[in-house]
C-alpha cells in the first residue's frame, strides 16, 4: 500500500464505513493509525539492534566471530524475531489476508510473503533444520515497511471535516416568535415548518424560509455564489446559513433537517466524495507482479535444483527462501512515501497544501480546469468601476458626497464606495443625521446637503428620473448600480464591480498554453459571467448555476472525456470540488471548500493551479524512477540468488543480497531527496 492510495484505502481503513467522510473523527482516526505505526516501528527497531548484533550472517560478513558469551543465542534470536513478526508485522499480515480475499494481491501480500517465509524457515533452522537463519532480513524488512507507512500517514493525514464545517454555518440557536409577539431562544434543531423566527442584523438565518416581515440585504455568497448581497423583503425566500445585513427580518420556516438547502449540499458533497474512483497505485501494481514473481521464481528454483542438479533438499530450500526474500525489496516500502514527504514539503514552501495524494498525482493528466468566479478568478470584493454624473455635480464631487454617507454604513457595497472614495480623494467630509434605509440604502446630511445613496429599484419607486442611456451599458455588463440623490434630485449613479485577481489572466493564459481547456462556473447572472469570460478568454462558461447544478456541470465536462479540475472557494463549490477529478480550494475561502478539496492554494493565487500541475508531473517522474531502483535490481539479484551461475561458482548469498537491497534503499532515498520544484514553480 502506498502513499497515493493511503488516504482512500489504507490497510487499516480500507473496509471502514464511509461515515468517516462525514467528519466523524476522521482526523483522529488517521492520527491513531500514524501513532500505531510509530509505536510498532520504535519497538521493532529496538529489538532489531540485538538481532543485528547476534545475526550469524552479519557477523560473518563483518569478519566477527560467534558471540560465545551469549548462551542459547539462536533461541534469543528466535524470541526477539517472534515479537517483531507478530507485533511489527501484524498490520501487514492482517491486510494481506484482506487483499487475498479480494483477489487483489499488492504490497501487503508481498511483504507478508517475505516475512512469513523468512520467519518460518529461520524458525525451522533454529529447531534443527540445516541452513542459515534470516532473522536480520525479517526484522529489517518489517522495520523499513513500518517506517515507510508512518512517513506515508504523516504526509497524507488530513481532516475530512467538510460535513462539520457545513454544519457550523447554521447557528445553534434561533429567536422563535411566540403567539404573544415575544421571542424565546431555542436550539435550531427544535424548529419546525411554519415556526416564525426573528433574524437580527448581522445574524445568520437559522433555517430555510420565507420573509413575512421586514426588509434587509442578505449575504448568500458562501451558499449560492452570488457575489453581491441580495435584497430581501416580504414574500422572498432566505437560505439557512446566509448572513443578514442591516435590517431585521421575520422569517417563517419552510424547510428543516434533511430537506434544507444546506443538508442537500452536505449529501451532494458526501456522495461525490464517495464516488471518486480508486485507481490502483503504481507501487501496488509493482508489488502485485513481484508477488507473482516471488512465488514463481521460488517454485522454479526449488524444482530445478531438486530435479536437475541432484543437490540435497536443504540446499534447494535455502536457495528458494533466499529468492523469495530478496524479491521483496526494502526500497519498495520507501519508494513512494519518500517522494510523498519531499513533494509535500516542496508544495508547502510554494504555498499549496496537498490533502489527497491520488487526485494530486492525477493533476498531471488534467485536460480541463473549471474556475469558480467569485473569490477565485475575482477577488470577491466590490470596487467602484464607474461614476456617472447626471446633473451639475462633477464626478469627484458626486463620489465624495456618496462616500461620506456610505462611510457611516456597514453594508459591503457601502464600504466599497467609501473605500474607493478615500483612495481617490483622500479624506471625506463628515456626514450628520445618518439614517439607514433597510433593504434600500442610506441617507445623511453632508456639507448642508441631504444626500441619499439608494438602490435603482427604490429610486424608481420614489419617482427619481435617471438617464436610461447612461444606465443601460452598466446594467448590460452586470454591474451593481447605486443611485445618488442630492437635495431630492437625481445627481448621478455609481457602478461597482467584482475585481479580477491580478494573476487570473496569466493563469488562464498559461493553462491554455499547456493545452488545457479553461472554463468558469458561477452563480452570478449571464451578463456578469459573460463579461468576465470574454475578458479572460475562457473556453466555456456556466452561469446562474446553483450548487447541485455545479456538481452536475462538472460531471457534464467529465462526460466529454476530459480529466477535470475544479477551483473554488465557497460552500456552493463544495459538491463540485468533491465531484471533480482534482479539487482545488482557494485558501482564503470557506473552511467547507478547503475541507472538501484535494489541494489547497494557500496564497489564493489562481497561478498556483499551473504550479500544481507541473509539480504533479515531477512527482510522477520521481515515482517511476524510484520504483525502477526499488525493483530493478531484482533482474540481476533473483537469478543470482536462484543460482543460475552456480556452475561458475557464483551464488548470491543472503548476506550479499541484503547489501544489494540496502544499496537500492539508499539510492531510492537519495533520489527522492534530490527532487526539486519545477522551474515554473520556483519562479
Amino acid at each position: 500500500m502506498t502513499a497515493d492510495t493511503a488516504h482512500e484505502e489504507h490497510p487499516d481503513q480500507q473496509h471502514e464505513s464511509h461515515d468517516h467522510d462525514r467528519g466523524d473523527g476522521h482526523e483522529s482516526h488517521h492520527a491513531q493509525m500514524a501513532q500505531d505505526f510509530k509505536r510498532r516501528f520504535i519497538v521493532s527497531t529496538a529489538l532489531t539492534v540485538p538481532i543485528a548484533y547476534l545475526s550469524p550472517m552479519l557477523r560473518s560478513l563483518l569478519g566477527l566471530g560467534e558471540p560465545e558469551w551469549v548462551p542459547g543465542r539462536m533461541y534469543v534470536l528466535f524470541a526477539l524475531a517472534t515479537i517483531i513478526f507478530f507485533y511489527g508485522g501484524m498490520p501487514f499480515l492482517r491486510h494481506a489476508w484482506m487483499e487475498l480475499k479480494k483477489r487483489q494481491p499488492g504490497m501487503m501480500t508481498l511483504i507478508s510473503l517475505a516475512v512469513i517465509v523468512a520467519y518460518g524457515y529461520s524458525a525451522a533452522v533454529t529447531f534443527g533444520l540445516p541452513g542459515k537463519v534470516f532473522y536480520w532480513e525479517l526484522a529489517s524488512l518489517i522495520d523499513i515497511m513500518l517506517l515507510g507507512h508512518y512517513i506515508e500517514m504523516r504526509s497524507v493525514m488530513s481532516a475530512h471535516g467538510a460535513m462539520e464545517e457545513l454544519a457550523r454555518l447554521v447557528p445553534s440557536k434561533a429567536h422563535r416568535l411566540k403567539d404573544d409577539g415575544s421571542t424565546e431562544d431555542v436550539p435550531v434543531s427544535e424548529l419546525q415548518p411554519d415556526d416564525r423566527v426573528l433574524v437580527k442584523p448581522g445574524e445568520k438565518v437559522p433555517a430555510d424560509g420565507e420573509v413575512v416581515d421586514g426588509r434587509s440585504s442578505v449575504n448568500e455568497s458562501l451558499l449560492t455564489g452570488e457575489s453581491k448581497p441580495v435584497d430581501k423583503q416580504e414574500g422572498e425566500e432566505v437560505i439557512g446559513g446566509s448572513v443578514n445585513g442591516e435590517g431585521s427580518l421575520t422569517v417563517q420556516v419552510r424547510k428543516t433537517g434533511k430537506d434544507s438547502f444546506l443538508n442537500q449540499v452536505m449529501d451532494m458533497v458526501s456522495k461525490a466524495q464517495e464516488s471518486k474512483s480508486r485507481a490502483q497505485s503504481l507501487a501496488d501494481k509493482a508489488a502485485m507482479w513481484l508477488t507473482f514473481v516471488a512465488i514463481g521464481s521460488g517454485a522454479v528454483t526449488l524444482v530445478l535444483w531438486l530435479a536437475l542438479s541432484g543437490r540435497e533438499f536443504v540446499f534447494a530450500l535455502e536457495r528458494t527462501v533466499t529468492v523469495m526474500i530478496i524479491t521483496c525489496p526494502h526500497a519498495l516500502g520507501l519508494a513512494i512515501p519518500l517522494v510523498v514527504a519531499v513533494s509535500t514539503a516542496i508544495a508547502a514552501k510554494q504555498g499549496f497544501l496537498i490533502r489527497n495524494r491520488s487526485p494530486f498525482e492525477m493533476a498531471r493528466n488534467i485536460q480541463a480546469v473549471i474556475f469558480d468566479k467569485t473569490g477565485t478568478l475575482t477577488q470577491g470584493t466590490f470596487a467602484v468601476s464607474d461614476v456617472v454624473s447626471m446633473g451639475e455635480l462633477g464626478e469627484d464631487e458626486l463620489l465624495e458626497l456618496a462616500g461620506a454617507v456610505e462611510a457611516k454604513s456597514e453594508h459591503p457595497i457601502a464600504k466599497a464606495i467609501a473605500e474607493s472614495a478615500r483612495e481617490k480623494l483622500g479624506s471625506l467630509p463628515d456626514a450628520g443625521e445618518f439614517d439607514s434605509i433597510p433593504g434600500r440604502g442610506a441617507k445623511a446630511t453632508v456639507d448642508g446637503r441631504e444626500v441619499k445613496t439608494i438602490s435603482l429599484r427604490y429610486a424608481r419607486e420614489e419617482g427619481y428620473e435617471l438617464d436610461k442611456d447612461a444606465l443601460v451599458p452598466l446594467l448590460d455588463e452586470g454591474k451593481t448600480v447605486i443611485a445618488v440623490i442630492v437635495d431630492d434630485r437625481a445627481a448621478g449613479v455609481i457602478a461597482l464591480d467584482d475585481v479580477l485577481c491580478e494573476t487570473s489572466r496569466d493563469a488562464v493564459a498559461r493553462l491554455k498554453d499547456m493545452g488545457l481547456q479553461v472554463m468558469m462556473l458561477t452563480g452570478d447572472n449571464e451578463k456578469v459571467a459573460g463579461r468576465v469570460a470574454k475578458d479572460l478568454g475562457l473556453d466555456d462558461v456556466f452561469a446562474d448555476v446553483v450548487p447541485d447544478e455545479k456538481a452536475e456541470k462538472v460531471k457534464e465536462v467529465q462526460q466529454r472525456g476530459l480529466v477535470t479540475a475544479m477551483v473554488g472557494d465557497g460552500v456552493n463549490d463544495a459538491p463540485a470540488l468533491a465531484q471533480a477529478d482534482v479539487g482545488f480550494a482557494i485558501g482564503a475561502g470557506t473552511d467547507v471548500a478547503v475541507e472538501t478539496a484535494d489541494v489547497v492554494l494557500v496564497k489564493s493565487n489562481p497561478m498556483d493551479v499551473v504550479e500544481v500541475v507541473m509539480l504533479s508531473k515531477e512527482v510522477r517522474r520521481k515515482t517511476v524512477q524510484n520504483l525502477f531502483w526499488a525493483t530493478g535490481y531484482n533482474v540481476v539479484a533473483i537469478p543470482l540468488a536462484a543460482g543460475v551461475l552456480a556452475w561458475a561458482g557464483i551464488i548470491l548469498s543472503p548476506a550479499v543480497g541484503a547489501i544489494v537491497m540496502s544499496l537500492s534503499t539508499v539510492i531510492v532515498a537519495v533520489n527522492a531527496r534530490l527532487m526539486s520544484a519545477p522551474e515554473a514553480v520556483q519562479g
